[in-house]
């Protein structure tokens, strides 16, 4: 096992989020997991199989936006909005074929990106 750079910590979610997820139900195979003291780790082989099957797993962005949509038909986007140089996102109901909602005014990607992974926690909380 070996500890994550801070450069390729942008690519996971929070540890928060993590939790979050496991609690809702997330169960796709990852190949980092966090440590009781929210350390992130990168698990090799079977020892994510075998040591740390407690353990929140540390899903990257792109699975935990992909394990919404396809498990709640839930689609986001994340945007530049170029005109005011900030950053948005806009959360879709695919099966119904229409916005949820939408979020303006974040200073940067990763912001708008994180606040969206909360609202989609927060809309599949209250289902």
């Amino acid at each position: 096992m070996g500890k994550i750079t801070e450069v390729m910590k942008k690519e996971f979610i929070p540890y928060e989020q993590a939790l979050t997820l496991k609690e809702l139900g997330f169960d796709e195979p990852c190949f980092a997991f966090y440590t009781p003291e929210q350390q992130l780790i990168i698990a090799r082989g079977d020892v994510l199989q075998s040591s740390i099957e407690n353990a929140p797993t540390a899903p990257l962005c792109q699975q935990a936006f992909r394990w919404f949509r396809e498990k709640y038909g839930l689609d986001s986007n994340t945007i530049n909005t170029n005109m005011w140089n900030t950053f948005s996102f806009v959360i879709n109901d695919i099966p119904n074929k229409n916005p949820i909602t939408t979020y303006l005014d974040f200073n940067t990607y990763e912001e708008a990106e994180l606040e969206c992974l909360k609202k989609l926690i927060e809309i599949v909380k209250n289902l």
